[in-house]
Protein backbone atom coordinates (compact mmCIF):
# COMPACT_ATOMS: atom_id res chain seq x y z
CA UNK A 1 0.00 0.00 0.00
CA UNK A 2 2.81 2.32 1.02
CA UNK A 3 4.56 1.26 -2.11
CA UNK A 4 1.08 2.33 -4.53
CA UNK A 5 1.36 5.68 -2.31
CA UNK A 6 4.99 6.68 -3.26
CA UNK A 7 4.58 5.94 -7.30
CA UNK A 8 1.65 8.39 -6.93
CA UNK A 9 3.37 10.79 -5.06
CA UNK A 10 6.81 10.44 -7.39
CA UNK A 11 4.20 11.51 -10.44
CA UNK A 12 3.72 14.98 -9.06
CA UNK A 13 6.92 16.44 -10.17
CA UNK A 14 8.32 20.26 -9.95
CA UNK A 15 7.46 19.89 -13.90
CA UNK A 16 3.66 18.92 -13.22
CA UNK A 17 0.88 21.21 -13.49
CA UNK A 18 -1.61 19.65 -11.11
CA UNK A 19 -5.01 20.69 -11.80
CA UNK A 20 -8.47 20.12 -9.19
CA UNK A 21 -12.03 20.25 -10.53
CA UNK A 22 -15.05 20.24 -8.80
CA UNK A 23 -17.87 18.54 -10.83
CA UNK A 24 -21.30 19.97 -11.04
CA UNK A 25 -24.17 19.61 -13.43
CA UNK A 26 -23.76 22.74 -15.50
CA UNK A 27 -20.84 24.34 -14.33
CA UNK A 28 -17.42 23.64 -12.91
CA UNK A 29 -14.46 24.68 -11.21
CA UNK A 30 -11.14 24.22 -11.90
CA UNK A 31 -8.24 25.59 -9.59
CA UNK A 32 -4.15 25.05 -10.89
CA UNK A 33 -1.03 24.24 -8.19
CA UNK A 34 2.43 23.27 -8.01
CA UNK A 35 3.91 19.94 -6.60
CA UNK A 36 3.91 21.72 -3.26
CA UNK A 37 0.25 22.66 -3.72
CA UNK A 38 0.98 26.23 -4.35
CA UNK A 39 -2.41 28.29 -6.06
CA UNK A 40 -1.19 29.27 -9.89
CA UNK A 41 -4.45 29.97 -10.95
CA UNK A 42 -7.25 30.25 -8.03
CA UNK A 43 -10.40 28.83 -8.99
CA UNK A 44 -12.32 29.99 -11.99
CA UNK A 45 -15.59 28.26 -13.75
CA UNK A 46 -15.44 25.83 -16.53
CA UNK A 47 -18.98 24.93 -18.36
CA UNK A 48 -19.85 21.83 -19.14
CA UNK A 49 -19.77 22.27 -22.85
CA UNK A 50 -17.53 21.42 -26.04
CA UNK A 51 -16.26 25.61 -25.43
CA UNK A 52 -16.12 25.54 -21.89
CA UNK A 53 -13.61 22.15 -21.47
CA UNK A 54 -12.16 23.91 -25.11
CA UNK A 55 -11.75 27.18 -22.43
CA UNK A 56 -9.77 24.56 -19.59
CA UNK A 57 -7.71 23.23 -21.98
CA UNK A 58 -6.30 26.57 -23.04
CA UNK A 59 -5.81 27.62 -19.75
CA UNK A 60 -3.96 25.03 -18.89
CA UNK A 61 -2.01 24.92 -22.05
CA UNK A 62 -0.96 28.78 -20.95
CA UNK A 63 -0.20 27.92 -17.73
CA UNK A 64 2.19 25.45 -18.35
CA UNK A 65 3.83 27.25 -20.34
CA UNK A 66 3.98 30.27 -18.18
CA UNK A 67 5.25 28.13 -15.05
CA UNK A 68 7.80 26.12 -17.39
CA UNK A 69 5.44 22.98 -16.73
CA UNK A 70 6.17 19.89 -19.07
CA UNK A 71 3.59 17.75 -17.48
CA UNK A 72 -0.26 17.96 -16.20
CA UNK A 73 -2.57 15.84 -13.77
CA UNK A 74 -6.42 16.49 -13.63
CA UNK A 75 -7.85 15.61 -10.69
CA UNK A 76 -11.98 15.63 -9.85
CA UNK A 77 -14.39 14.00 -7.20
CA UNK A 78 -16.53 11.89 -8.64
CA UNK A 79 -19.64 12.76 -6.94
CA UNK A 80 -21.69 12.93 -10.00
CA UNK A 81 -20.25 9.97 -11.94
CA UNK A 82 -22.11 10.63 -15.28
CA UNK A 83 -21.50 14.81 -15.55
CA UNK A 84 -17.67 13.65 -15.51
CA UNK A 85 -17.26 11.76 -18.76
CA UNK A 86 -17.35 14.08 -21.11
CA UNK A 87 -14.94 15.98 -19.29
CA UNK A 88 -12.79 12.73 -19.10
CA UNK A 89 -13.22 12.01 -22.83
CA UNK A 90 -12.07 14.93 -23.70
CA UNK A 91 -9.43 14.89 -21.90
CA UNK A 92 -8.42 11.53 -22.61
CA UNK A 93 -8.47 12.53 -26.34
CA UNK A 94 -5.58 15.57 -25.58
CA UNK A 95 -3.33 13.09 -23.78
CA UNK A 96 -4.33 14.15 -20.24
CA UNK A 97 -4.42 12.30 -17.49
CA UNK A 98 -7.42 12.10 -14.96
CA UNK A 99 -7.33 10.84 -11.38
CA UNK A 100 -10.38 10.79 -8.84
CA UNK A 101 -10.12 11.83 -5.51
CA UNK A 102 -12.15 10.40 -2.67
CA UNK A 103 -15.43 12.46 -1.57
CA UNK A 104 -14.59 11.04 1.97
CA UNK A 105 -11.26 12.85 1.77
CA UNK A 106 -12.51 15.97 0.15
CA UNK A 107 -14.99 16.42 2.99
CA UNK A 108 -12.89 15.82 5.53
CA UNK A 109 -9.72 17.80 3.65
CA UNK A 110 -11.79 21.29 3.49
CA UNK A 111 -11.49 22.33 7.40
CA UNK A 112 -7.70 22.50 7.38
CA UNK A 113 -7.48 26.02 5.71
CA UNK A 114 -10.38 27.90 7.44
CA UNK A 115 -11.85 25.59 9.87
CA UNK A 116 -14.95 25.42 8.33
CA UNK A 117 -16.48 22.25 7.00
CA UNK A 118 -19.05 24.62 4.25
CA UNK A 119 -19.39 23.11 1.10
CA UNK A 120 -17.70 25.80 -2.13
CA UNK A 121 -17.51 24.84 -5.64
CA UNK A 122 -14.61 26.91 -5.81
CA UNK A 123 -12.57 25.95 -1.94
CA UNK A 124 -13.37 22.08 -3.10
CA UNK A 125 -11.73 22.43 -6.46
CA UNK A 126 -8.40 23.55 -4.38
CA UNK A 127 -9.10 20.79 -1.75
CA UNK A 128 -8.92 18.40 -5.00
CA UNK A 129 -5.96 19.72 -6.56
CA UNK A 130 -3.91 19.35 -3.48
CA UNK A 131 -5.46 15.64 -2.43
CA UNK A 132 -4.07 15.22 -6.11
CA UNK A 133 -0.35 16.68 -5.31
CA UNK A 134 -0.41 14.04 -2.26
CA UNK A 135 -0.75 11.03 -4.03
CA UNK A 136 -4.11 10.82 -2.59
CA UNK A 137 -5.91 9.46 -5.95
CA UNK A 138 -7.16 6.84 -7.76
CA UNK A 139 -7.44 6.15 -11.46
CA UNK A 140 -10.88 5.27 -13.14
CA UNK A 141 -11.93 2.85 -15.66
CA UNK A 142 -13.18 5.06 -18.40
CA UNK A 143 -15.50 2.62 -20.69
CA UNK A 144 -15.54 2.62 -24.68
CA UNK A 145 -16.90 1.23 -27.79
CA UNK A 146 -19.06 -1.76 -26.82
CA UNK A 147 -18.65 -2.05 -23.32
CA UNK A 148 -19.55 1.77 -22.52
CA UNK A 149 -23.02 0.98 -24.43
CA UNK A 150 -23.34 -2.54 -22.08
CA UNK A 151 -22.98 -0.67 -19.11
CA UNK A 152 -25.65 2.31 -20.15
CA UNK A 153 -27.63 -0.68 -21.15
CA UNK A 154 -27.53 -2.37 -18.09
CA UNK A 155 -27.79 0.61 -16.31
CA UNK A 156 -31.02 1.74 -17.93
CA UNK A 157 -32.69 -1.93 -17.74
CA UNK A 158 -32.15 -2.18 -13.84
CA UNK A 159 -33.45 1.40 -13.49
CA UNK A 160 -36.43 -0.02 -15.67
CA UNK A 161 -36.90 -2.98 -13.18
CA UNK A 162 -36.68 -0.94 -10.28
CA UNK A 163 -39.88 1.33 -11.65
CA UNK A 164 -41.71 -1.62 -12.98
CA UNK A 165 -41.60 -3.11 -9.36
CA UNK A 166 -42.57 0.21 -7.65
CA UNK A 167 -46.08 0.99 -9.98
CA UNK A 168 -46.73 -3.29 -9.48
CA UNK A 169 -46.24 -2.05 -5.37
CA UNK A 170 -48.61 0.81 -6.39
CA UNK A 171 -51.01 -1.15 -7.91
CA UNK A 172 -51.54 -3.89 -5.40
CA UNK A 173 -52.01 -1.34 -2.78
CA UNK A 174 -54.89 0.30 -4.87
CA UNK A 175 -56.22 -3.50 -5.40
CA UNK A 176 -56.34 -4.19 -1.68
CA UNK A 177 -58.15 -0.91 -0.73
CA UNK A 178 -60.59 -0.85 -3.17
CA UNK A 179 -60.65 -4.14 -5.40
CA UNK A 180 -59.09 -7.13 -3.21
CA UNK A 181 -60.97 -10.09 -4.92
CA UNK A 182 -59.61 -9.09 -8.52
CA UNK A 183 -56.56 -11.25 -7.80
CA UNK A 184 -58.57 -14.30 -7.14
CA UNK A 185 -58.46 -14.25 -10.70
CA UNK A 186 -55.77 -12.49 -11.78
CA UNK A 187 -52.84 -13.61 -9.51
CA UNK A 188 -50.51 -11.79 -11.83
CA UNK A 189 -50.45 -8.76 -14.49
CA UNK A 190 -50.63 -10.41 -18.02
CA UNK A 191 -52.25 -8.49 -20.54
CA UNK A 192 -55.85 -9.25 -19.71
CA UNK A 193 -55.29 -8.40 -16.05
CA UNK A 194 -54.16 -4.54 -17.58
CA UNK A 195 -57.08 -4.96 -19.85
CA UNK A 196 -59.22 -5.20 -16.72
CA UNK A 197 -57.49 -2.68 -14.85
CA UNK A 198 -57.76 -0.26 -17.39
CA UNK A 199 -61.15 -0.07 -18.40
CA UNK A 200 -62.57 -2.04 -15.27
CA UNK A 201 -60.63 -0.82 -12.37
CA UNK A 202 -63.63 -0.72 -9.86
CA UNK A 203 -66.45 -3.39 -9.12
CA UNK A 204 -68.78 -1.18 -9.60
CA UNK A 205 -67.59 -0.66 -12.92
CA UNK A 206 -68.66 -4.70 -13.57
CA UNK A 207 -71.58 -4.47 -11.76
CA UNK A 208 -74.62 -5.87 -13.61
CA UNK A 209 -72.00 -5.94 -16.69
CA UNK A 210 -72.61 -8.98 -19.25
CA UNK A 211 -69.34 -11.18 -19.61
CA UNK A 212 -69.76 -10.28 -23.41
CA UNK A 213 -69.96 -6.63 -22.45
CA UNK A 214 -66.74 -6.58 -20.34
CA UNK A 215 -65.01 -8.62 -23.20
CA UNK A 216 -66.08 -6.18 -25.94
CA UNK A 217 -64.89 -3.61 -23.76
CA UNK A 218 -61.43 -5.11 -23.08
CA UNK A 219 -60.71 -6.17 -26.91
CA UNK A 220 -60.07 -2.46 -27.34
CA UNK A 221 -56.66 -2.39 -25.41
CA UNK A 222 -54.10 -2.48 -27.57
CA UNK A 223 -51.93 -6.04 -27.47
CA UNK A 224 -55.31 -8.04 -26.11
CA UNK A 225 -56.95 -9.97 -29.01
CA UNK A 226 -58.66 -13.27 -27.18
CA UNK A 227 -59.53 -12.22 -23.87
CA UNK A 228 -60.52 -15.59 -21.61
CA UNK A 229 -64.62 -15.65 -21.32
CA UNK A 230 -64.18 -17.44 -17.88
CA UNK A 231 -62.13 -14.90 -16.57
CA UNK A 232 -64.12 -12.12 -17.29
CA UNK A 233 -67.27 -14.49 -16.03
CA UNK A 234 -65.41 -14.77 -13.01
CA UNK A 235 -64.25 -11.50 -12.57
CA UNK A 236 -68.21 -10.34 -12.49
CA UNK A 237 -69.01 -12.72 -9.78
CA UNK A 238 -66.23 -11.36 -7.53
CA UNK A 239 -66.63 -8.01 -7.90
CA UNK A 240 -70.75 -8.62 -7.53
CA UNK A 241 -69.80 -10.16 -3.76
CA UNK A 242 -67.05 -7.25 -3.89
CA UNK A 243 -69.92 -4.16 -3.85
CA UNK A 244 -71.31 -4.14 -0.26
CA UNK A 245 -67.80 -4.22 1.00
CA UNK A 246 -66.01 -1.34 -1.20
CA UNK A 247 -69.53 0.88 -1.57
CA UNK A 248 -68.40 4.34 -0.05
CA UNK A 249 -64.84 3.81 -0.33
CA UNK A 250 -63.57 7.47 -1.50
CA UNK A 251 -61.86 7.14 -5.01
CA UNK A 252 -58.21 7.78 -5.09
CA UNK A 253 -57.19 10.77 -7.67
Amino acid sequence: MDFKQNQKINQVTEKTLVVGIDIAKRTHYACFVDDRGRVLQKSFSVYQSNNGFEYLYQRILTEMKESEKTEVIVGIEPTYWYYWLNLAYFLEERGISLVMTNPMHVKRSKELDDNLPTKHDRKDALVIARLVKDGRFSYPRILKGMEAELRAGSTFRSKLTEELGAVKNMIIRWLDRYFPEFVQVFPSFGKMAIAALECTPFPSDLHQKHPDEVLSLYRKVEGLKSPQRPKAVRLIEVATSSIGVTEGCEIPY
